[in-house]
């Protein structure tokens, strides 16, 4: 196994194998978007977040991950279009579904000429094979951003599993150092920082590893000391 928690456009894709599921992390475009791809090792199914940039590269991972190219689901974790810009190309190509929060959704349809097949809610769940996975929605960067999230089995066996331990993609919602942008907006910065102390760091333990939508990974154990810096400066 290899996974280096850090990529850079251009880059092969890092990997990490846990009990249930592989985690492969590319760098797109010239944001450096990270693409997500979650592949269930027990059925093959697979679910991409964020089909960012780079529809050759992303095709190419789907390729590397699986015999041909199967998709099951993309999911756009918010609007920006730095998130969904090789999203009407991978699905040309693998005939997957589309999910994104509710109040993003029609946004990204308008932008990407995809269809948004299921608009997601707080709470919802996602079943990939056998593995499912948690939406949360974390309000403030833009209104319908979300956060996926999975759990590791209770009994592990793979290197490197912990029982139990999430593993949330957050996309430009939680980063190192701080929550997402709000440009400037207080009302928005109070909404996304009250949903990612609620809903992520009053629930999860500081194991869980956090995935962001640009640059290196994080777990909350390293960031939760800095929440009230986070408060005290707004952003």
């Amino acid at each position: 196994m290899t996974y280096t928690g850090d990529v850079r456009p251009g880059d092969p894709a890092d990997v990490r194998e846990l009990d249930e599921v592989v985690l492969r992390k590319l760098a797109v475009g010239p944001a450096a978007n990270n693409a997500y791809l979650l592949t269930c090792r027990r059925s093959g199914a697979q679910l991409l977040v964020d089909a960012a940039d780079e529809p050759e590269r992303l095709a190419a991972l789907l390729r590397d991950a699986s015999a041909g190219s199967r998709l099951d689901l993309v999911v756009t974790t918010h609007q920006h279009a730095d998130h969904h810009r090789a999203l009407a190309s991978v699905v040309a190509l693998t005939g997957a579904p589309v999910a994104a929060g509710d109040a993003d959704a029609d946004a990204i349809a308008a932008a990407t000429g995809v269809h948004v097949q299921r608009r997601l809610h707080h709470g919802d769940t996602l079943t990939l094979g056998h593995l499912v996975l948690e939406v949360v929605a974390l309000r403030g960067h833009t209104p319908g951003s979300v956060a996926l999230v999975y759990r590791e089995p209770e009994h592990v066996h793979a290197d490197g599993a912990v029982a139990g331990r999430a593993h949330l993609l957050t996309g430009d919602s939680l980063f190192p150092g701080g929550v997402g942008a709000t440009g400037g907006d207080e009302a928005r910065f109070t909404a996304l920082y009250r949903d990612v102390v609620e809903r992520v760091f009053e629930r999860f333990g500081d194991d869980s590893w956090v995935y962001p939508g640009h640059g290196a990974d994080t777990t909350l154990g390293v960031e939760r000391p800095h929440l009230a810096e986070w408060r005290a400066r707004g952003w």
